[in-house]
């Protein structure tokens, strides 16, 4: 679909941690902008954390000092650590990329992306 093959995700308790992590098999993740992106039930998609090409990153305030996004251009895969998780992060989270120019801020605009992945369940637990 968006080229991207997707793992991590799962179920935890409150106060817990995940990995997120998304190889891309049809693109440089050097050569993108990359984010994630989370939608739970009843409620629309949300930004959760972008990187540029030149690893400048941005963050949901609801995800700030928790989460953090990086990627591997060795591996070609995108990563997002999920620390001290909360109940209210349970969701379908997304990783997304695309093409940017070098200087291209990061963005939690999902307008601004066009290679998806399936995504995959995250369920924390009180």
């Amino acid at each position: 679909q968006g080229g991207w093959v997707e793992s991590g995700g799962g179920s935890v308790q409150a106060g817990g941690a995940l990995r997120r992590s998304c190889a891309a098999a049809k693109f440089s993740v050097a050569s993108n902008r990359m984010a994630w992106f989370r939608q739970a039930p009843g409620k629309e998609r949300e930004g959760v954390a972008s990187i540029n090409r030149l690893l400048t990153t941005t963050y949901a305030d609801s995800v700030k000092d928790r989460f953090t996004i990086s990627r591997d251009s060795a591996k070609n895969t995108l990563y997002l650590q999920l620390n001290s998780l909360k109940p209210e992060d349970t969701a379908m989270y997304y990783c997304a990329g695309s093409r940017s120019p070098i200087f291209l801020g990061p963005s939690l605009d999902g307008t601004q992306y066009n290679y998806w992945g399936q995504g995959t369940q995250v369920t924390v637990s009180s």
